[in-house]
């Protein structure tokens, strides 16, 4: 399994911290959020390789971070420079997998949360059901349900809908962005693209995947921590404990 990291963000939320250094490199305690990920996907040996897709700006310096780690980690630039001509969350997966020839199960997570339990929990759950997976919660929020993929489920947690950035959410249960793809649904992704799926919001290409195949939503066990501006950024930093095995 390989797992893709998306990092190709320029964070302008959280500016002027991030004006000139990635967000997955911030630090949150005494490590970096890169460092919370791949150190704990690491300790059960789950993945070969990770691969940190970062754009033009920010790849010298993910580079350096990754020099310095003991798992193999290969950065893929996209070659943008600015948030105006970012390529989008689908597209950097795509432009990944095509580079590096990847043709294996996929884990795809977003650089810039922190998780306060252990992600092989997800793995292994998307590995027992030989499936296409999300993770979920419920978030009690109106307003912040508007922000979020929506997923729809049965009994069985099988995906009926979901749906990015809905006008009317048809439910409380929100996916946030990591994602497991089986191999033969990874190579999917140009279809899905071609298909008219968005590809700014990661969890688009999932949402018509959904569509195509079983797919499945594993409620969350624990807690995300979203930093997405200096106010959160303060409070992860006042209240994060680490991930609880």
């Amino acid at each position: 399994m390989k797992c893709l990291i998306l990092a190709a963000g320029y964070a302008t939320r959280l500016y002027p911290l991030t004006e000139n250094f990635p967000k997955p490199l911030l630090k949150v305690g005494d490590k970096t959020i890169l460092d919370w990920l791949v150190d704990d996907i690491d300790t059960a040996r789950l993945a070969d390789e990770f691969v940190v897709i970062s754009n033009h700006k920010f790849a010298r310096q993910f580079e350096a971070w990754a020099a310095a780690k003991q798992q193999k980690i290969s950065v893929v630039d996209d070659g943008t420079s600015t948030n105006e001509t970012r390529l989008g969350a689908v597209n950097d997966i795509r432009y990944a997998m095509e580079k590096l020839g990847i043709d294996e199960d996929v884990l795809v997570i977003a650089g810039d949360n922190v998780l306060d339990f252990s992600l092989t929990k997800f793995i292994t759950y998307a590995q027992k059901k030989k499936a296409s997976c999300v993770m979920r919660y419920y978030e009690p929020n109106d307003q912040k349900l508007l922000k979020c993929g929506i997923v729809t489920i049965d009994a069985n947690d099988k995906v009926l809908n979901m749906t990015e950035k809905s006008v009317n959410p048809a439910t409380h249960w929100c996916c946030p962005p990591f994602y497991y793809y089986t191999r033969n649904d990874a190579k999917l992704i140009q279809k899905g693209i071609d298909n008219g799926c968005g590809t700014d919001a990661p969890g688009s290409f999932f949402a018509w995947l959904s569509k195509q195949t079983d797919t499945y939503a594993m409620e969350m066990p624990g807690n995300r921590y979203d930093i997405g501006n200096l106010k959160s950024y303060e409070e992860v930093q006042r209240t994060y404990k680490g991930i609880e095995k």
